[in-house]
This record gives C-alpha cells, structure tokens and sequence, in this order.
C-alpha cells in the first residue's frame, strides 16, 4: 500500500511540478513572478525529496504514473477559458487553485508519513516535520497569491484591463 500511496503523490508532484513552471514561465516579470519562482523551485525540490524518500524505502518509481500526469497536466492547458488565442485572467486564478490543491495534498502526505515515523525508523520526523512546514508556508502564499488574482479579476473597482496579470 505504501508504494501505491508514493507513486500516486510522486504522479501529483510532477503535474505540479510542471504546472508551477509553465506559470512562471507565463507569469515572468509580473507581481506574481517572485513569489511563483520561488514556489516553483520549492515544488521541484519536494517532488526530488519524495524520489529519494522512495528509493531509501526500496518504492519502486511507477513510470507510468510519472507519464501519466505529465500528460495530463498538458492535457489540461487545454481547457475554454472563454478566449481563443490567449489566456484570460481566470486562467491564473484557476491555475492557483490547483496549485494550491497540490500543496495540500502534499502537506497530507507529510503528515500521514509523520505520522507513521514513529512506528517506522527508516522515516526521518523531524524532516518530514520541515516539510509539512513548508508546505503549510507555500499554501499561505497561494492563497494570497490567489487573493490578488482574484481581486484583479472580480473586483468591480478594478478594471480587469488594470488588474495584474489580468489580460495574460
């Protein structure tokens, strides 16, 4: 059970993993871009920490999950977002939610396994400790990232042309 727990959280990482690049990627030079570089690269470690987790606890790596979502994080760019040729301001919002989806699921991950180290040495507490931290930081600023989005986006006071990252 283990080793399907893993690979099904290594299958999530890596569509956040991608997700979180592509909007770096789109979101460069913008407000949002320092605190989404940032998250990016914290993502990216978490999903390399979760593949050493596995290899120290002989979880084999399921390549087609791997695949799998690699694909579907792909195959979910291609959702109507009301525009033909260029995102909308809904794109980044909805982006941010699942993100922020991720991360939690992430941060239930390190709690389940901390739960765990204290019937199972090979689990290091107080790093699956520094983890859940983490992840609880990283959701703290999609939801204000999120705010802001949305902000940008719904609020009647701000014209949508004027919200940040509004017309990406």
């Amino acid at each position: 059970m283990l080793g399907i727990y893993l690979n099904d959280h290594l299958a999530g990482a890596t569509g956040g993993v991608e997700l979180a690049r592509r909007m770096v990627q789109e979101h460069r030079g913008s407000a949002y871009g320092p605190d989404l570089e940032n998250l990016a690269t914290e993502i990216s470690q978490d999903r390399q920490t979760l593949l050493r987790l596995m290899a120290s606890l002989d979880v084999p790596v399921r390549r087609y999950k791997v695949c799998g979502a690699w694909v579907g994080e792909k195959v979910g760019r291609l959702k109507p977002n009301g525009r033909m040729l260029r995102r909308s301001g809904l794109t980044a919002v909805v982006e941010l939610e699942a993100l922020r989806i991720g991360v939690e699921g992430k941060a239930l991950l390190w709690r389940s396994l901390l739960t765990a180290a204290a019937r199972d040495s090979r689990l290091d507490a107080g790093r699956l400790q520094e983890l859940l931290d983490r992840a609880r930081r990283q959701t703290d600023v999609l939801d204000s990232l999120h705010s802001r989005a949305t902000t940008a986006l719904l609020s009647p006071d701000t014209p949508v042309e004027q919200g940040a990252d509004a017309g990406r």
